[in-house]
This record gives C-alpha cells, structure tokens and sequence, in this order.
C-alpha cells in the first residue's frame, strides 16, 4: 500500500500524507465535539426566556448535566478502547454526541433538555481519549505535542463556530433550529472516520509489544493512585477547566446583561475572544511545551502554572472596565490561559505510565477534570449568581465571576506547580 513504509523495528509506519489526514480528521472531530458542547452557552438567554429556568438551571445544563454521563463513561469506553478498535468507537462516539445535540432542539422544559444532554455527554466521552491514544501511534514521541497542539486547535475553533453559527442562525430562525442544524453535521462526519481511518498498531514508536487483552484494570489503578504527578496535574486541569468552562458558559450572559450586547453582536464578540484566545494559548502551549518539556518535563506543568499567575489580574480589570474593546483586549490572555496546558498536560499524562495503559491514564485523567471542572464550573457560578441577584440586579453575574476568578486561578497555579515538582521523578522510562 502506497501509504505505508516500514519502520525499522519491522513496524508499518503510515506515510506523511496519511498521518496528517488522519490528524485532520481527528481535528475536525474535535472541532465538532466542541461546537456542540459550545453551542448551549450562546443559546443560553434564549432558552432560559422560553422555558423560564433559573441562571442554577441553566448552569446545570451548561454544566453538571453534560459532565455526569461524560465523566462516569470514559472510563470503561476507554478500556473498551485499550483493548479493541479506537476509530470506531470515535466514529460511533460523533454519531451519538451529534445525534442528541439535535434532539435538545426538541426539548419542551427543563427535564427534557437535561436528558438530552446526558446523552450528548455519553457520546462525547468516547471521543477524547481514544483520539488522544490513536496520535501517539500516528506520530512519534518528539512530534505529539505539536500534533495534540493542533487537533487542541479544534477547541478554540469549535467553541468559535459553535457561538457565531448557532448565534446567527437563531437569532434568524431560533435556538431550536440552531441544536438540530450543528448537530445533524456531525452525523455526516461518522462514516467518514469508520471508512477511512486505519487502526494503527499500538506502541510501535516506544518499544512496545501490544497484546489483545491489555493490562489489568486493577494494575492501572494501582499505578495511577501510587503517582503524585497525575494527581496534582489532573486537580491543576480540573480547576483550570472550573475556570475555562465556568467562563466559557457564562460569559455570553455577561456580555449581554453587563454591556447590553445583542445576541448576534455576542456571537460574534466572544466567538472572536474564543477563537483569538483559544489559538494563542494552544500556540504557546504547544510550542513552549516541546521547546522546555523535552529537555526537562517538569515543565509540562511549569507552563501553565506560570500563565495563570499572569492571567488574574488581567482578567480581573477586564470584568471591572466598562470599555467593551478594552475588555475584549483584556480578556484574550485569560482566554488563553484556559487552554495552554491542554497539549503540555496531555503529553505529560501519557508519558506517567506504559503505552498499554495510555488510554486508561487520560480517561482517569478526564474523569477528575471533568466531573470536577466542567461538572461544577457553570453550575456554581449560576448560584453564585441567583444569590447575589437581590443585592446586584443584573450585575450580578459580574460579582461572582470575580469572586469565582479570585479564587480558582491561583488554586490552579499551585497546584500545575506542585506537579512538576515530581514530574521528572514520575516520568515513564521504559521497561
């Protein structure tokens, strides 16, 4: 097959062009994971206007509703994962996600809307981990950092488009029209990820001989609970992701209650902040992770805890100022700030344990980070929010983004530093 070369252990390497195929897939795989999981937050005011929720609802939906089944999921899908066919269980997985994203589209109240999103969390459970296992087959250990920098590229632009797509099309034709329309194109893409993507053999850059069967769960866990490093890494990202994603749903509401924005013009504001944000942090992210963790990994962690020190008082003065272009300027830093560890950190989590149990360490990874970060982000600072709203009004949302912010960015700092106090201790070697 013209797409393969041998490599010099008697692996079959994929060629160039194949690689970055798959690597744009797994891309665009990502960008549509993010566009659905984005798109609620922009629908958000339009929603709680028609069904009558509460910001401690609306935070539930943008929130504990999706991470729930997302976080308990990944665990045995990415066993499931270890042991069998990673491209179909990430065809499948975009099918279901993309699937009940169109469904919320249908919802009639708040109950049903939070089922739907139960079932957009199974779907997207299945579709990080897996991704995350199938590069380090695709591309050797000096190239993944860049390589999950650019497919972490898809959160930014996922998140971009699914604000400035589902914000334009329902301020036209409505938020229910914006659910079925984002989610039906992400069915579209499924077939083309189970067709086309081969499933490569494990481990063949790190001298490693796969087997069918994996290594025991109970062996993953034990490693995984005797490792300092995951911990401190995985409660650094998850209060990281309490910031990233608790912002990421709330700030549309911000913008529209504090400076009055219109839904289109909020669309197209925070899908430019997300996008200019999210691309810059997973640049320096990327970059600076392979140019310091390679020679020391200490700095995998090192890199986002100093960007996050960076970030408080910057995003602080951008919810203070009533400038709308000097708080956009203002907040593009922070923005970044969310995402800067995601390649360093990931590379980071991979390299803790052998290649037989990578995908097991992320999806124990994810679960801390999600259930955590994305489960309890928007939701506390909705009720954060509904109690300040006596003595604030609309300002509310305001007040507790500071709080919030005051808070998590240096708990977040502390803790990515304390984690590559061990990382060079902890680092897998081989065996």
């Amino acid at each position: 097959m013209k797409s393969l070369q041998s490599y010099s252990n008697g692996a079959v390497i994929e060629k160039p062009s194949y690689k970055f195929y798959v690597l744009l897939l797994i891309f665009l795989h990502y960008t549509l994971n993010y566009m659905d999981r984005q798109l609620i937050a922009i629908l958000a005011i339009p929603i709680q206007d028609e069904l009558g929720l509460t910001d401690t609802q609306l935070g539930l939906l943008g929130g504990f509703a999706f991470a729930l089944f997302y976080s308990t999921f990944a665990i045995p899908i990415a066993l499931l994962a270890d042991r069998s066919n990673r491209k179909k269980i990430l065809a499948t997985a975009i099918a279901i996600w993309s699937g009940f994203t169109a469904f919320c589209g249908l919802a009639t109240s708040f109950v049903q809307l939070f089922a739907y999103r139960l079932g957009v969390g199974v779907g997207e459970a299945g579709g990080v981990a897996p991704a995350y296992s199938l590069l380090s087959d695709y591309f050797p250990p000096h190239q993944r950092t860049r390589a999950i920098a650019v497919i972490s590229c898809g959160i930014p632009i996922g998140s971009a488009l699914g604000l400035i797509v589902g914000g334009v099309i329902a301020d036209y034709y409505g938020w229910r029209t914006a659910f079925i329309c984002i989610g039906l194109a992400g069915v579209l893409v499924a077939p083309v990820i189970w067709f086309t993507v081969r499933e490569p053999e494990r481990g063949k850059y790190d001298d490693f001989v796969a087997t069918s069967s994996g290594p025991p769960v109970r062996e993953v866990f034990r490693h995984v609970v005797s490792c300092p490093s995951f911990w401190f890494l995985s409660l650094g990202m998850s209060t990281g992701a309490m910031v990233l994603y608790g912002f990421g749903f709330w700030l549309p509401a911000f913008f529209q209650r504090s400076h009055e924005l219109s839904l289109r013009d909020t669309a197209w504001l925070f899908g430019a902040l997300v996008l200019v944000g999210g691309l810059l942090g997973n640049f320096l992210g990327g970059w600076l992770g392979d140019k310091l963790g390679s020679a020391k990994p200490a700095y995998y962690a090192y890199v986002p805890s100093i960007a996050f020190l960076i970030g408080l008082p910057l995003l602080t003065s951008a919810l203070w100022v009533n400038s709308l272009p000097l708080a956009f300027a203002l907040f593009i830093f922070p923005q970044a700030c969310g995402v800067i560890g995601s390649s360093p950190v990931a590379v980071a989590i991979q390299n803790l344990g052998s290649p037989a149990m990578r995908t097991t360490l992320v999806a124990c990874y994810l679960f801390v980070v999600n259930l955590i970060g994305l489960g309890l982000g928007a939701t506390i600072l909705g009720a954060l929010s509904d109690s300040f709203s006596a003595r604030f009004a609309e300002d509310s949302l305001r007040y507790s983004l500071l709080v919030y912010a005051a808070l998590f960015y240096p708990l977040t700092a502390i803790f990515y530093w304390l984690a590559g106090r061990r990382l060079d201790q902890d680092w897998y070697k081989g065996e």
